[in-house]
């Protein structure tokens, strides 16, 4: 953590010289190594470097309304890094497709996220003109070569209607007591190799077309019972490490670009009871150090009621980045800000000032963010 003596950098008095010229100095004297290695595309203020890392969404389904435009000035002053599309924002082709085409005119390298595995979660559909995608679940009844099949003619649709981000594949084991994966058939199976090796063909058709992909939901949210839209879900008496080891299979085949946390309480690996979203002895420990995972990490949205209802939306975003996430994903559809950019750049800046956050957290994401783009031909 930063501590009084680097505010030392500038003043004794940081009051006398104010939290910009603080931060300032943190940036200039500390974090010039980190920057130039990040060359060329990590933002040197901190403002840019921290709306780089949010994806918020959205009210809204076409693209002449109040809330896309409020997106659009965000992603066109920097103040966010993507775009967050949900059930409510897809409601026909047109609609949806005018949307991208407006966010990405305002920002060509934005992020613009959509869940779409296949099955029960899949945004763009029959309805609007696309082609179903089958549920993994039955996808892994079919074999691998079909597997490859569908999915190419799925990252085909995805990108050419302007998507750069799905948040998908699902990695968990399947589990018939799972009321939000289990009972929807969302998984690949209970093998993890077999769930790794879907996962492979899934995210390899995305990549062809310069598509990152998520895996989700870490540390495995398969054998749980409960739905982390509806609150935490504890692990603690249920999870072990194998349903971490499809994520340990990716990472090692260099398939695990994106890693999605989930509001998932483990007491066995991090006993404070905060949720992998927000914990660092999950996503550090676990994730980064033992698994040696050196991808982006990405919250679930933390406007869940899994986190919403524990935690103030500057306790979850400010927790979020303490943990080690690269993104941070908020819906803002619930208690709607159109100002929450701005809001979570002073939330930010006052958590450096006090040393709740080391500001080397955020170039770092910024660099990993890089690497991501490199990594799919974006740059």
């Amino acid at each position: 953590m930063i501590r009084a003596h680097n505010r030392g950098i500038i003043n004794d008095d940081p009051i006398v010289f104010g939290r910009r010229q603080v931060l300032a100095g943190i940036l200039a004297a500390g974090l010039t190594p980190l920057l130039a290695s990040a060359q060329p595309l990590v933002p040197t203020s901190l403002e840019k470097q921290i709306g780089r890392m949010l994806v918020l969404g959205f009210y809204g389904s076409r693209p002449d309304e109040a809330g896309p435009a409020h997106i659009e000035k965000h992603l066109h002053a920097d103040r966010i890094g993507g775009v967050l599309f949900l059930g409510h924002n897809i409601q026909s082709r047109k609609g949806t497709e005018g949307l991208v085409a407006r966010f990405r005119a305002a920002k060509s390298d934005a992020w613009l996220a959509l869940d779409h595995e296949g099955g029960y979660v899949q945004r763009l559909d029959e309805t609007l003109g696309y082609a179903a995608i089958p549920k993994a679940g039955d996808v892994a009844q079919i074999g691998l070569d079909e597997a490859r099949s569908i999915y190419k003619k799925a990252a085909d649709a995805f990108a050419d209607a302007g998507f750069n981000f799905n948040l998908a594949p699902i990695a968990d084991l399947h589990h018939d007591r799972n009321t939000i994966i289990g009972t929807y058939r969302r998984a690949y199976g209970s093998d993890p190799e077999i769930i790794a090796a879907y996962c492979t063909a899934f995210i390899d058709a995305y990549k062809r077309r310069g598509v990152a992909c998520a895996l989700k939901h870490f540390p495995g949210h398969g054998r749980s019972s409960k739905d982390s839209h509806h609150g935490l879900v504890d692990l603690t008496d249920s999870w072990t490490m194998e349903e971490a080891a499809p994520f340990g299979d990716l990472i090692r085949n260099g398939r695990a670009h994106a890693i999605m946390s989930g509001h998932l309480v483990n007491r066995h690996l991090d006993p404070t009871g905060a949720p992998a979203t927000l914990s660092r002895p999950i996503l550090q420990g676990l994730l980064r150090q033992k698994m040696q995972f050196e991808g982006v990490i990405m919250t679930d949205d933390l406007d869940m009621a899994g986190v919403r209802k524990q935690y103030s939306r500057r306790q979850a975003v400010i927790a979020s980045i303490a943990a080690g996430n690269d993104l941070i994903v908020i819906s803002n559809t619930i208690e709607n800000d159109p100002s929450l950019p701005e809001r979570i750049v002073e939330w930010v800046d006052e958590a450096i000032t006090s040393g709740e956050l080391d500001p080397e957290t955020i170039v770092t994401a910024n660099a990993r963010l890089n690497t991501l783009a490199r990594d799919l031909g974006r740059i």
